[in-house]
């Protein structure tokens, strides 16, 4: 199997996998006063997106940080994303931590052995070097349920959804994607998403912050994802962008914080295959990108 089809074989598998899903015990309010939340690429996302359904209670820090500014974690709890278990800066700052808890797919890995505690990830993936999705949306819903107490909303509606409105989506080469507080995580996935299968130029960004700084670098023609419901701010935004040659993409998302969530990660992921079948490619970039893949092994492991 190519990890295209690896790639789109995990993505339709999560609405399966969710109904199995086993979300955890909320963290009490008073521990979640000194909890972080950490971790590298998709995984830094679904720490972010603990600490915006936190309502900013636990907070989201690089793991890189962490190691570098030990006293921010030599009193803290905190909670280490890797689906690997075997990311470097992980390991090293689990081991310094005060109370450290893996959220990994590896039970046996370096992480989960440096870690107090373990959280095991169990998503059924296609077992071929790909692309994250199914992995990242199980790591991101337990960090979400460590904080928040939740109920998973009509997934297949939501998926299905999304599957539609990627189908009518043309996108450049050159790519905004903007979200807001509970959103902009989303938006990083987005544009991971595009790194990883196609190697695109995407830049993600949170709105208000777009038209103070990345404005400046867009040209006509690219385009500009908006990640939010629409409202007189943004819809003024999309309407400016158009006057000046660039295409908007403005997907109709869900009010549900939960709910929109889960539709701009399916619909992030099937913007990105649907990208690569137009292109007829078998593998994604980053497999088929060795050496570049090379320096990224050497800084992570």
């Amino acid at each position: 199997m190519n990890t295209i089809d690896a790639f789109e074989k995990d993505i339709f598998s999560q609405v399966d996998f969710l109904k199995s899903f086993q979300k955890q015990k909320p963290i009490s309010q008073s521990l979640q006063k000194n909890t972080i939340f950490s971790g590298s690429g998709d995984s830094l996302v679904s720490a972010m997106l603990a600490e915006s359904f936190s309502g900013g209670v636990v907070r989201a820090i690089d793991p890189l940080d962490l190691y570098k500014n030990k006293l921010l974690v030599k009193s803290k709890n905190v909670y280490f994303v890797s689906i690997s278990g075997n990311t470097i800066t992980n390991v090293k700052t689990a081991k310094i931590a005060h109370k450290s808890t893996a959220i990994t797919a590896k039970n046996n890995s370096r992480l989960s052995k440096s870690a107090d505690n373990t959280i095991l990830l169990c998503a059924p993936t296609s077992d071929v070097f790909t692309a994250g999705s199914i992995t990242f949306l199980e790591s991101a819903l337990t960090c979400i349920s460590l904080v928040k107490s939740i109920r998973l909303p009509n997934v297949s509606k939501i998926f299905s959804k999304a599957n539609i409105d990627s189908k009518k989506i043309k996108v450049s080469k050159r790519i905004y994607v903007l979200g807001n507080l509970f959103t902009f995580p989303l938006a990083m996935f987005c544009a991971a998403k595009f790194y990883e299968v196609m190697g695109y130029d995407v830049h993600y960004c949170r709105i208000e912050q777009f038209s103070h700084m990345e404005l400046f670098s867009a040209k006509k023609g690219d385009t500009v994802i908006i990640f939010e419901q629409k409202n007189a701010h943004n819809c003024n935004l999309a309407k400016n962008l158009k006057k000046i040659g660039m295409h908007v993409v403005h997907p109709d998302i869900p009010s549900d914080k939960l709910a929109q969530m889960l539709y701009c990660t399916f619909f992030s992921e099937l913007i990105a295959l649907n990208e690569a079948k137009k292109k007829r490619k078998k593998d994604c970039h980053f497999v088929t990108a060795k050496n570049i893949r090379n320096v990224s092994n050497q800084m992570i492991y």
